[in-house]
């Protein structure tokens, strides 16, 4: 069942990867033949209805530009499917539980949650989050010998899905905790000890993105680190009962 939630999550990071590139070759054919939609963003529901305003002499042209369109509402049609798939998976037993404890964390929500229970599987297998950490890819690879210890940079062990996630969640770190109504949902009905570990995360995880912040330490470099760290929240979550 597992392998088969991760063949379907894999299968919607693709879809989603999909959807730029067939945005991209429609807005070029347009720019192409000078089409310029300036009165406001793109992807729009007002630039929606512009491109449906598009015709073109050529009967070739036209055909053209109903194959790109039809790719990209082809798209985004199997992106609202497979999420709506997910949506019930993540809801049924054996995930739910996991999912709720998980999504309890700023920055990772039902898809996250999903992601990172399916591609971890039993959290009960790994003795310690350092364990954990390790798994995942996030430490510092070593160059040790003799006395001399070196530190590089993480290692990118493991699973690459998982990691993409947790780091993607790592961003929300920057801004300083705080419960919006979103994340206040999904705190609703949790344990104490869920909601312990949450809230010590949301303090911890920004202080630490800006106490390398501010010691000039790079941005995503930062966010690598909180990401480490998170994902030891993410091992203390998965075990809690």
């Amino acid at each position: 069942t597992e392998e088969a939630v991760r063949d379907l999550l894999r299968a919607r990071q693709h879809e989603r990867e999909d959807i730029p590139r067939a945005r991209h070759r429609l807005s070029k054919f347009l720019l192409r033949h000078g089409r310029v939609f300036g009165e406001g963003k793109a992807w729009t529901l007002r630039h929606d209805a512009w491109l449906g305003e598009q015709r073109f002499d050529e009967a070739a042209a036209q055909r053209t530009l109903g194959h790109y369109r039809a790719e990209l509402d082809m798209r985004l049609a199997e992106l609202k499917l497979l999420d709506d798939e997910i949506h019930r998976i993540a809801g049924r037993e054996p995930f739910a539980p996991t999912v709720a404890r998980l999504s309890a964390l700023r920055g990772i929500a039902e898809l996250s949650a999903l992601t990172i229970a399916v591609e971890v599987g039993d959290f009960a297998r790994f003795e310690s989050a350092p364990a954990f950490m390790a798994f995942v890819g996030l430490v510092p690879s070593e160059r040790s010998s003799g006395e001399r210890r070196s530190q590089g940079s993480i290692t990118k062990a493991g699973n690459a899905h998982l990691r993409r996630v947790l780091v993607e969640a790592a961003w929300h770190a920057r801004r300083r905790p705080n419960i919006g109504p979103a994340l206040a949902k999904r705190l609703a009905g949790q344990s104490p000890e869920v909601l312990s570990i949450a809230t010590r995360a949301q303090g911890r995880l920004n202080r630490r993105y800006w106490r390398l912040v501010g010691r000039q330490k790079p941005s995503n470099v930062a966010v690598v680190a909180v990401a480490r760290e998170l994902s030891g929240f993410c091992w203390a979550l998965g075990r809690a009962a």
